[in-house]
C-alpha cells in the first residue's frame, strides 16, 4: 500500500506531505482546491508523462516521492530483480520523481536512477488510476476486446500467445509469397541485371587486399626513375672520396696512434670502425636495392587499368573489394532464387497454407474461449451493477468475426485473422427491461457509464495484484441510492486493495475510512493547496459544507454526525 506521498512546487502546491493508511480514501474540497494534483503526483510517481508546464510558478523544479510497503510475494520486487534495481523486499520501496524547469525529468527507485519506460513498467504494478477520461475509453468498442482479454487472461493469454507466433510466421510466408508471386516481370528484370553483374565481379577475379597492393606497386612503378637516380647518387657518394674511403683513413690513422692513449682513443676508434662497417652494409644494401629497381612501363599501365576496374566495380558494389565481394554473394542468393522461383513458390504456397489452417484453428479456439469469457464477463458485470442500482440492467459482450470478403475460407464465413485472432467485441447494454440491447456509446448516460466503469474495476481487482486504486471523481453524474452503492462499493473494495477516491458526494465520503481535505490559501500575494487528514470532527464539518454549502447550520452539522454513524453502521454490517 501507499503509506506516504510528498509534493513539492507541483502547480499550486508548494510543499505536501501526506501519510495514509489501508482501506478507502476521500478527498474532498472546494471545485478548483487542487484535488486532482495529488492524483496527478501519483500518475507521474506511476510513470506518467510531465512537462514543465507543471511546475509551480517561480520554482526551478518540481519533486514527488511516495513510498510503498509491499507484501515479500508481490509480483514487483521480481520486475525489480530484472531490471537491475536493488531492493529489499522486507524494506520499503520509494520512487522519486523530479521535473525540472527545462522540461527534463528524472526518476529514482530506491535510490538508483531509471528511465520512465522503467518506472512506467513498475508503476503499473503500484498504482491504477482511473480518470475521468476512461469514461470515454469505455465507449470506444476498440478498446472492449483488450478488456474482456484482460478479464480471462488466466485462460486466454497462453493460446493467445501462441496464436500470435503463428500469425507472426503466417504474416513473413505470406509476405515472402505474395511478393515473389506478384512480381513476376521485375523478377525477370532483376534476374537479368544480376546474371550481368554476378559475370562483371566473377570476371574481375578480386582478392582481398588487392587494390591496397597495387595503389603501393603504382607508386613505386611511377617513380622507378627518380628512384634509380637517388639510389645511384647516394651509392656513388658511399663509395668517394668522402665515403667510405675517407672513413677508413681515418680509422687507420687511429690506430698508428692507439698505443699512446687507449683509454681515450680507442672508444673513438670502435665508433668509426661501427660507422664504417654499418655504412658498408648500407652500400650493398643500395647496391642491391638499384639493381632490383624496375622499369617496366607496361607494367605500370596494366597496374593502372586493373585499378581503374577496381574503383568502377567499388563505384557500382561496394567501397571496399570486401563488399563487393559480399555484395556478389548476396546477388548469387538471390538469383538462385529467381532462377528456382516456381519450386520456391510452391515451398511458400505448402508452408503458407499450413501455416494458414493452423491460424484459422488457432484463432477458432481463441475465440471459442473468448466467447466463454465474455459470458462469463458480462454476469459479472451485470452482478457488480446489480450492487450499484442497476440491478435491472442486462449486459452482453458481444463477439464478431471480423469478415473480409477478401479473407479467408472458415466455417462458412470469410475472416481477415489479425493480430488480436479472428474477433472483435463490443458491450451491449439494456438499463431497462424490455428494451433492446444497443451499443454503450447510443444508450448510456454519465451516471451509468460511471457505475459501468467501478463494476469493471471491481471485477478487475480481484484478478491483478495492483495494492493502489485510484478514482477520480468515479461518482459523476450520480446522486441518491446510486450515489449510496458507489460508496458502499468503494469501500468493499477497499477491503482487498487499498482505494482512493475523489468525491464532491457526502454520501461517498461518509463511507471513507479517511477523509482529507484539499483547500487553496492565498498567503500575501501566492495561492497555494494544502491537504489536511480530518479528525472525526473535522469530517463532521467538511461533510455538513458538502452537505449545505457555503453555509453551516447546527442542522447540516447534526444531519453530517448522523450520516457518519449510519455509515459506520453499514461498514460495521459488512
Amino acid at each position: 500500500m501507499l503509506v506516504h506521498l510528498s509534493i513539492r512546487n507541483l502547480a499550486v502546491v508548494e510543499a505536501v506531505d501526506v501519510k495514509f493508511y489501508r482501506g478507502f480514501h476521500v478527498l474532498t474540497g472546494e471545485t478548483g482546491a487542487g484535488k486532482s494534483i495529488v492524483i496527478d503526483a501519483l500518475g507521474l510517481i506511476a510513470g506518467g508523462r510531465g512537462t514543465a508546464d507543471l511546475i509551480r510558478y517561480g520554482c526551478e523544479r518540481a519533486e514527488m516521492e511516495a513510498s510503498f510497503d509491499l507484501p515479500e510475494a508481490h509480483s514487483v520486487w521480481k520486475t525489480l530483480e530484472g531490471l537491475g534495481i536493488i531492493a529489499d523486499q522486507k524494506e520499503s520501496l520509494i520512487i522519486r520523481r523530479e521535473i525540472s524547469h527545462q522540461g527534463k525529468s528524472t526518476a529514482r527507485i530506491n535510490g538508483q536512477l531509471v528511465n520512465l519506460s522503467m518506472l512506467r513498467e513498475v508503476g503499473e504494478q503500484l498504482v491504477n488510476l482511473h480518470g475521468q477520461h476512461e469514461h470515454q475509453n469505455l465507449l470506444r468498442p476498440e478498446r472492449h476486446l483488450s478488456l474482456l482479454d484482460a478479464f480471462g487472461a488466466e485462460s486466454i493469454n497462453s493460446i493467445k500467445a501462441k496464436y500470435q507466433e503463428t500469425y507472426a510466421s503466417f504474416v513473413k510466408v505470406d509476405k515472402e509469397w505474395n511478393e515473389l508471386r506478384n512480381n513476376s516481370q521485375q523478377a525477370l528484370q532483376m534476374l537479368d541485371l544480376y546474371r550481368f553483374q554476378l559475370e562483371e565481379i566473377a570476371t574481375a577475379g578480386l582478392k582481398l587486399g588487392e587494390d591496397e597492393f597495387l595503389s603501393e606497386e603504382k607508386v613505386k612503378l611511377s617513380h622507378s626513375e627518380k628512384t634509380m637516380g637517388s639510389i645511384s647518387e647516394a651509392y656513388n657518394l658511399l663509395h668517394g672520396p668522402q665515403g667510405l674511403e675517407a672513413i677508413a683513413k681515418a680509422v687507420s690513422r687511429l690506430q698508428d696512434v692507439a698505443g699512446y692513449d687507449s683509454n681515450g682513443i680507442n672508444p673513438l676508434l670502435e665508433q668509426l670502425q661501427s660507422a664504417y662497417y654499418q655504412l658498408e652494409d648500407a652500400s650493398f644494401g643500395l647496391r642491391s636495392y638499384r639493381e632490383n629497381i624496375e622499369f617496366n612501363p607496361s607494367r605500370l599501365e596494366e597496374v593502372e587499368d586493373r585499378l581503374d576496374l577496381i574503383s568502377s566495380l567499388r563505384r557500382k558494389y561496394g567501397d571496399r573489394i570486401e563488399g563487393i565481394l559480399e555484395y556478389y554473394e548476396k546477388i548469387s542468393r538471390e538469383t538462385e532464387t529467381l532462377e528456382n522461383k516456381d519450386e520456391l513458390l510452391e515451398k511458400l504456397e505448402a508452408t503458407r497454407d499450413k501455416l494458414l489452417n493452423r491460424l484459422l484453428h488457432e484463432a477458432g479456439e481463441l475465440s471459442d474461449i473468448r466467447q466463454k469469457n465474455a459470458e462469463e464477463l458480462a454476469l459479472q458485470i451485470e452482478s457488480e451493477l446489480k450492487d450499484l442500482q442497476m440491478g435491472r440492467t442486462s449486459l452482453q459482450v458481444k463477439l464478431n468475426w471480423n469478415e473480409d470478403a477478401n479473407g479467408f475460407e472458415w466455417k462458412g464465413k470469410r475472416v481477415r485473422p489479425g493480430k488480436q485472432g479472428i474477433d472483435s467485441a463490443e458491450f451491449l447494454i439494456s438499463p431497462n427491461p424490455g428494451e433492446p440491447l444497443r451499443p454503450l456509446s447510443k444508450i448510456a448516460s454519465g451516471g451509468e457509464l460511471s457505475r459501468m466503469m467501478l463494476a469493471l474495476k471491481s471485477i478487475f481487482a480481484k484478478h491483478d495484484e495492483v495494492p493502489v486504486l485510484i478514482f477520480d471523481e468515479v461518482d459523476t453524474g450520480v446522486s441518491g441510492r446510486a450515489a449510496q452503492s458507489i460508496a458502499e462499493k468503494l469501500y468493499t473494495l477497499s477491503k482487498s486493495c487499498q482505494v482512493f477516491s475523489i468525491s464532491h458526494l457526502p454520501q461517498v465520503a461518509c463511507m471513507a475510512d479517511r477523509q482529507y481535505l484539499i483547500e487553496k490559501v492565498v498567503e500575501g500575494d501566492r495561492t497555494m493547496t494544502s491537504v489536511e487528514a480530518l479528525s472525526e470532527e473535522g469530517r463532521v464539518h467538511e461533510l455538513a459544507r458538502m452537505l449545505g454549502g457555503v453555509e453551516i447550520t447546527e442542522k447540516t452539522l447534526h444531519h453530517a454526525q448522523e450520516m457518519l454513524k449510519l455509515a459506520q453502521a453499514q461498514k460495521d454490517s459488512f
